[in-house]
């Protein structure tokens, strides 16, 4: 097998695993009800976004296309980080209201141990940089 058709191969699995991640992803956040306030509707519209970038890239794929994952999957990798940010916050804030004197490691333990998943957001993060390594140097793209 060529390194060419090695690649081609790896894209397409890169891909299969970048669409079933965002709908699986989009389809845990609606199950468990993740729209109530402005910041919890960012992944719904970015995954949301994603599913209808990777399925038009899928179907034609075009330099135009590629660069729109590539947007859409950055800005995936920046709402993981923020979405990991604003679940830590909120635990934070969760165990100051419960024990105002609590601080240090004691309350970084209890925050990312809280009842609002610290790392799941991590997973928006992880979906963006597989979308970014099956569009990096893709070959629709003439221009490096």
């Amino acid at each position: 097998m060529s390194e060419a058709v090695a690649l081609a191969r790896i894209r397409k699995i890169l891909l299969a695993t970048l669409a079933a991640g965002l709908v699986g992803t989009l389809s845990e956040l609606l199950l468990l009800g993740h729209f109530d306030s402005v910041q919890q509707w960012i992944p719904l519209v970015l995954l949301g976004i994603g599913v209808v970038t990777v399925t038009w890239h899928a179907a034609r794929p075009s330099a135009l296309s590629v660069r729109a994952l590539q947007v859409t999957m950055a800005l995936c990798v920046a709402a993981g980080v923020l979405g990991v940010g604003l679940h830590y916050d909120g635990n934070v804030e969760f165990e100051l209201e419960i024990t105002p004197a609590m601080a240090g490691l004691e309350l970084v333990q209890q925050a990312l141990a809280g009842a609002t998943p610290v790392l799941a957001p991590g997973a928006m993060a992880m979906l963006g940089l597989v979308g970014l390594a099956h569009a990096y140097r893709h070959p629709c793209i003439t221009a490096d």
